[in-house]
C-alpha cells in the first residue's frame, strides 16, 4: 500500500476567503452573524460559535447593531437589498468568481438572453445566482435539460 499526501487541500479560494473574513471581523469584537453557515463544515461553524457569531437564516433577524456576513455562496439581488435595509453592516464575503457570475447572468439578461443554470436549485449558490435575473431556467440534470 502507497500513500501519498496531496500537493493541496482544504478549502477552495472563496471559502477561505470567507472563513478569513469572519475571523476578522470577530476579533474586532463586532457583534457578528453569518447569513446561513459560512461553509458547509459544523467543526468551522462551532469554532465561530464559541467567537460568539451567530448564524442567522433571514435578513429580517438581523438588528442594525450586527455585523452581517454574507457567506461565499453569495445571495440574491432581493436579500442582498433586504439585508442593506435592515441598517446592519453588510460585509459580502461572496466569492469573487461566484460574484462574477452574477454578473454574467445579469447582464446577459439585460441583453435580451435566457440564462441557463445547471446545478441544485435549493443549493444557496445556485438560488443566489438565479436570482441576479428575472428569469432563467435552473436544469439540475442533462436529462431534464433535454426534456
Amino acid at each position: 500500500m502507497s500513500i501519498r499526501v496531496a500537493e493541496s487541500a482544504g478549502f477552495c479560494f472563496g471559502v477561505n476567503r470567507a472563513v478569513e473574513l469572519v475571523e476578522r471581523v470577530a476579533k474586532n469584537g463586532k457583534r457578528v452573524c453569518t447569513l446561513g453557515p459560512i461553509i458547509h463544515n459544523r467543526h468551522a461553524v462551532a469554532h465561530f460559535e464559541k467567537m460568539g457569531v451567530r448564524v442567522i437564516n433571514s435578513p429580517s433577524e438581523a438588528t442594525a447593531r450586527d455585523t452581517v456576513i454574507i457567506r461565499s455562496h453569495g445571495v440574491t439581488r432581493a436579500v442582498q437589498k433586504e439585508l442593506e435595509e435592515t441598517g446592519a453592516e453588510v460585509v459580502d464575503a461572496t466569492c469573487p468568481f461566484v460574484k462574477r457570475i452574477h454578473g454574467i447572468v445579469s447582464t446577459a439578461e439585460e441583453e435580451g438572453r435566457l440564462p441557463i443554470i445547471i446545478g441544485t436549485r435549493s443549493h444557496p449558490e445556485v438560488e443566489g445566482i438565479a436570482g441576479w435575473c428575472s428569469a432563467c431556467k435552473v436544469f439540475e440534470s442533462p436529462e431534464e435539460l433535454l426534456s
